[in-house]
């Protein structure tokens, strides 16, 4: 008898699609980027020119030539942090209750962050 697959949780992911962040571990440490993609059942993120993975591809229709393609790879969310834009440093997000929701502001300087969703 098989054994019955178990279904994960999705892991709550602190950065959203679209936030810039900086890379604060690993081999790509210091690298800021925008967010490509988020995949919530792994935990993982997709950082744009971080963690760079060369992909040998065979010719096709569309990419008739093949050869080796550079592609970003995903990385775990916790190796990323939030980059404001307005303090120009790393730090976490807090949520903050108004009257037209709940609301992402900066941890250091205070900023309602823009909502990228």
């Amino acid at each position: 008898m098989a054994a019955a697959k178990q279904k994960t949780q999705p892991v709550k992911v602190h950065v959203k699609k679209g936030d810039t962040v900086m890379v604060i571990a690993g081999k790509d440490a210091g690298v800021k980027g925008k967010i490509l993609e988020v995949d919530r059942k792994k935990g993982r993120v997709v950082v744009e020119k971080a963690n760079m993975m060369k992909r040998h591809t065979k010719p096709s229709k569309t990419n008739p030539q093949g050869g080796i393609i550079s592609k970003e790879a995903s990385m775990d969310s916790s190796n990323v942090m939030f980059y404001c834009q307005d303090c120009k440093s790393v730090t976490r997000i807090g949520k903050k209750v108004t009257e037209s929701g709940k609301d992402r502001v900066c941890k250091k300087c205070g900023v309602v962050l823009p909502d990228k969703g």
